[in-house]
């Protein structure tokens, strides 16, 4: 057996209109949206009808109410009933004109919008031929309808909205609040918007040109927008245009650095009446350094208006304006090259995000972005012919460890360590055989110093077997290796891998039972340590191997340990602290003539 449900209509209205909006302000919005798509549909069958919303607020009613007025296509007594009292059903919009794509709103939901601010609405309502009609709506879910006595007849064609105010929320219909709040939603309006006689509409949208404008006018004009809309003065200014969308707009590049993770909102029109200044997602991930202003006219509207749909159409817009800024990138690059280097000085960490997925973006950052090296600031096209393979660390820290001693073996490494640096060199392979890179890790470099003769090998054997038992307890292993510079007495070297094998053995010697075996199944059968290399061609480290005393040259492996730690900017454990103390102080007392 079948049952129909029971709908609350007071909480039904209720829902829509508190609860599907984000402020109240909307319902001014929803009234003009309402009056452009009546007055639309009466110059779709009368192209030479008046087109004007008039709104008078509750200074000039003089009774508190606000009133809107349009010279639109007016509403039957059949059209009443569908349109203003009927919730969720649409399936003789189409007959009635107010589903078409031409139109804003959808009439009736819109009108709930007023129960955000009014225990009453009313509506006088004229169509061609036909009486007026007065239709009263309460919050309650009640309402009223009858043909109005024939010296209440409406003088034209067109609509007549009036809120009650609810009390406490009369400030919304009061002349300040009117103004700006039209001024906000309806300045791009096609069709003229008074508040008492004051029009609000500014004319043309930003994007658009007048004839007789110049290209420098423009500009400025576009500048004076974004300042006056964003607070800020463009770097640049981008035209936006997807047709299938029915979009036009532009996009201001910002003129400062800004967090990728940041916020980053639009301000879409929806057939030039404002539907948000706070749209997301509307452009893909990486394109964080510019603010749109869009006008569409396909893309759909959340029920609240206040939002874009995620469909189909809303991906190939996404894709589409992030071709626009694509464009306008590789076209700078081309024309004027100094103009991209300064953008990309603000804004190279978004290029760098669209590089790692994108071929022409990697180019273009191959060509023009300055990488960190240890031969100096150079790009990778300009790396590549000089030094052929483009040799990488994929950290600043293996970078500072590497740098000075690579470049005196005539070894020249870029700093791949940034924000998506090491992505975009390890991908620079995709773009061609011609394109050679490699990973120089620590261990790599350690087999590149040169080895020592074996007459000095075998000389300086006592003071590496001395060395590695002092450093031991220390988790390091030791080597003498002669490189330049002479003036660096060690080397420690430490590379990723390494370093995650040490730290899982700390973690699996503190862990319990249960996780030390877990830590212990990816060290099996490894013995990963740092490296320090001594420099065979370093005077101090050969006084050390000749020194003969093996009291102090354990204190100067020790205090040349700790240097070395410090110069690769390695943090210090507390055995390393323990370490540099007591060399120090050991050294000292030596020094003194005392006693250790």
């Amino acid at each position: 057996m079948s049952h129909t449900f029971h709908v609350d209509l007071r909480g039904i209205v209720d829902l829509l209109s508190h609860h599907l909006y984000a402020s109240p302000r909307v319902y001014v919005r929803e009234l003009m949206q309402n009056a452009v798509d009546a007055i639309t549909a009466r110059r779709a069958g009368d192209p030479g009808a008046p087109g004007e919303i008039r709104i008078f607020p509750s200074e000039s009613t003089g009774d508190g109410t606000l009133r809107v007025e349009d010279s639109g296509v007016g509403l039957t007594e059949a059209q009443v009933h569908e349109l203003l009292a009927t919730i969720g059903r649409s399936s003789k919009r189409d007959e009635l004109g107010f589903a078409r794509h031409e139109f804003l709103g959808q009439f009736g939901i819109g009108l709930l919008s007023c129960f955000l601010v009014a225990d009453e609405i009313r509506v006088r309502t004229r169509a061609a031929d036909s009486p007026t009609m007065e239709w009263t709506g309460y919050a309650d879910g009640r309402y009223e309808l009858r043909v109005a006595a024939p010296e209440q007849e409406r003088a034209g064609q067109g609509t007549t909205v009036t809120l009650v105010p609810r009390r406490g929320e009369e400030h919304w219909l009061r002349r300040d609040a009117v103004v700006e709040i039209a001024a906000l939603y309806g300045a791009m309006l096609p069709i003229a918007v008074r508040v008492d006689d004051k029009l609000i509409n500014i004319g043309l949208p930003p994007w658009e040109t007048d004839a007789e404008e110049s290209a420098g006018d423009r500009r400025a004009r576009l500048d004076a927008y974004a300042q006056e809309v964003f607070g800020f003065t463009p770097f640049d200014v981008i035209d936006l245009a997807v047709p299938a969308a029915g979009l036009r707009g532009v996009a201001f590049v910002l003129p400062v650095p800004v967090n990728p993770a940041s916020r980053v909102a639009h301000r879409v029109y929806l057939k030039q009446m404002l539907l948000s200044e706070d749209i997301e997602r509307l452009l893909p991930e990486w394109a964080f350094f510019v603010r749109c202003v869009i006008d569409t006219g396909e893309l759909r509207p959340t029920a609240s208006r206040e939002a874009l749909y995620e469909d189909a159409l809303l991906d190939q817009v996404r894709e589409s304006l992030g071709d626009s800024l694509r464009g306008w990138l590789t076209r700078l690059g081309r024309v004027d090259s100094q103009r991209l280097q300064a953008f990309l000085r603000v804004h190279h960490l978004g290029v760098k995000a669209l590089a790692v997925h994108d071929d022409e973006m990697l180019r273009l950052v191959d060509q023009w972005w300055p990488f960190e090296t240890n031969m100096g600031p150079l790009t990778l096209a300009e790396f590549r012919e000089r030094y052929g393979t483009v040799r990488y660390t994929p950290s600043v820290d293996e970078f500072r460890q590497l740098a000075s001693v690579a470049a005196a073996q005539h070894i020249a490494v870029v700093n791949a360590g940034y924000v998506y640096d090491a992505q975009l060199t390890a991908r620079l392979g995709d773009l061609g055989p011609e394109f050679v890179t490699e990973v120089l890790t620590a261990s790599d470099l350690a087999t590149r110093l040169e080895p020592l003769d074996p007459d000095a090998a075998l000389a300086v054997r006592p003071f590496q077997q001395l060395a590695q038992r002092t450093l031991d307890p220390l988790g390091v292993a030791v080597l003498v290796r002669a490189f330049d510079p002479a003036s660096l007495p060690a080397l420690y070297l430490l590379d990723d891998e390494t370093g995650l094998a040490v730290d899982l053995r700390a973690g699996q010697a503190q862990a319990d039972e249960l996780w030390s075996s877990i830590l212990g199944s990816f060290t099996a059968g490894r013995d990963d340590r740092p490296q320090l290399v001594f420099n065979h061609r370093n005077p101090l480290v050969r006084q050390a191997i000749a020194a003969g005393d093996e009291e102090l040259t354990r204190l100067a492996v020790e205090g040349l340990y700790v240097q070395a730690l410090l110069l690769g900017h390695q943090p210090l454990r507390p055995a390393d602290t323990a370490a540099l103390n007591q060399s120090f102080l050991g050294l000292l007392a030596r020094a003194m003539g005392g006693q250790r």
